[in-house]
């Protein structure tokens, strides 16, 4: 985890501000500067307008041989701007960028700069050393780098001593950022996995800064055994590296995700929100879509991937994903995948079934399907504007008939018990099997 820090110094006078309303301003960002999860991040300043402005991710407390994101604002690309700092091998040439009319960059990302991404020297020692922004044959502006001693090899299974269930995903890690260490092709092998899994360098992710972490996602077999299993990390040729333990058992009886705590299904538009989602009652034509949603305060963690939601109404099984946005902040882990209804379907009432912690958990709610089609509906959208009385009879088992006049308007809803069409048909009778609030 890395700080990024901000300077400002006003062009021609070498001044550096530290203080003051222009000051940096410290603080715990969810997203680092560049948006790299997990970063901590400062504000960027306003400053002077005529200012320089010196924006660095990964230099604080890094090791030799990891990278610095060093990004400057405020200078003219044709001034033959670099950096220098006793951590770098040589000078650094900055190169110009040009982001301000890309509408998927905002923020710190946005506008035009200057920018590298230097490695730290693999000679340099620990403490705290200055880098200098030069222009036009001076330095105009002044920030600090905080080197930390090199750190052994680091093979990483998961969490320490956490047990996973069967079908769970866990994060596989090996940081060689050591002098010496060498080799691009790790991988890693296990009695529980079907085949070894290579470890990869991802220059776009978290770890961005070390281009010697190498990193892979392994998920346990879903039908996995309970048990030590050993995980072994090889190098190239297959030679073997390191090896640590993985715990594996299945939820039991007592266990707060044996059967979980689930609600649902419950429902919502398609372009609604989950807040929204009724457990009966909600209605859809044939050959709409509707979101299913399932809720769960005790999700069984190696299900996350694979729950799904079927009924006779859909086109096809529905997979339920977690929701990860800050929208469900506060709320029980939920699922949630859009589901197009067949055309052609009769009107009357399907069920719609979700089964979860390993076949434990079996629930049904209802969906009712209206007589109006998706087409009827898109018609009726942009046809006449006018007061003309309308009158829509679909189906065999349900009845609609609306009638406007003028400004006001009286609907009249009749409604018949839809009759069973063997299977694969709506559900005899009315109403819903799941009662009371969602």
């Amino acid at each position: 985890m890395n700080w990024t820090r901000t300077a400002v110094a006003v062009v021609g006078t070498g001044t550096l501000w530290l203080g003051g309303s222009a000051a940096a301003v410290a603080h715990d960002a969810h997203r680092g500067i560049y948006g790299s999860p997990g970063t901590r991040g400062i504000q960027g300043t306003r400053g002077d307008p005529g200012g320089v402005q010196v924006l660095l991710n990964g230099a604080f407390g890094n090791r030799p041989g990891e990278l610095i994101d060093i990004d400057v604002r405020g200078l003219r690309a044709g001034s033959g701007v670099s950096v220098t700092s006793p951590v770098f091998d040589s000078r650094v040439p900055l190169a110009p960028y040009d982001n301000a009319d890309d509408p998927g960059t905002t923020g710190p990302d946005g506008g035009e700069g200057l920018h590298a991404r230097p490695a730290i020297s693999a000679r340099a020692r620990p403490g705290t050393y200055p880098l200098r922004v030069h222009a036009g044959g001076r330095v105009v502006a002044e920030e600090q780098v905080e080197i930390r001693a090199p750190r052994r090899p680091e093979f990483r299974v998961g969490i320490k001593d956490d047990v996973l269930r069967p079908g769970e995903q866990l994060g596989v890690s090996y940081d060689d950022l050591y002098p010496g260490e060498t080799g691009d092709s790790f991988a890693v092998a296990s009695p529980l996995l079907p085949a070894p899994v290579p470890l990869v360098h991802d220059p776009r992710g978290t770890h961005w800064n070390n281009p010697r972490m190498f990193t892979a996602l392994v998920s346990v077999p879903p039908d996995a055994k309970d048990g030590t299993y050993k995980v072994t990390l090889t190098a190239p040729g297959g030679r073997r590296v390191d090896e640590k333990p993985l715990v594996v058992r299945a939820a039991r009886v007592g266990d707060s995700d044996y059967v979980g705590r689930a609600r649902g299904p419950a429902f919502f538009p398609f372009d609604g929100r989950p807040e929204a989602a009724r457990a009966y009652g909600h209605r859809v034509p044939p050959g709409g879509t509707v979101n299913v949603l399932w809720r769960d305060a005790a999700p069984d963690p190696g299900e996350d991937d694979r729950l799904t939601a079927t009924s006779p109404a859909f086109e096809r099984p529905v997979p339920l994903r977690r929701d990860d946005s800050k929208a469900s902040d506060g709320d029980d882990p939920r699922y949630y995948g859009p589901a197009r209804v067949r055309r052609g379907l009769e009107p009357g009432r399907y069920a719609v079934t979700v089964i979860s912690h390993h076949g434990r958990v079996k629930r049904t709610g209802h969906l009712q399907v209206t007589g109006a089609t998706v087409g009827a509906l898109a018609a009726k959208a942009v046809g006449d504007d006018g007061p003309d009385p309308m009158v829509i009879v679909a189906g065999t088992g349900a009845g609609l008939a609306a009638l406007g006049v003028g400004v006001g308007a009286v609907v009249l809803v009749v409604r018949r018990r839809g009759r069973g069409r063997g299977r694969g048909g709506p559900d005899p009778g009315g109403g819903c099997a799941l009662r009371g609030s969602w």
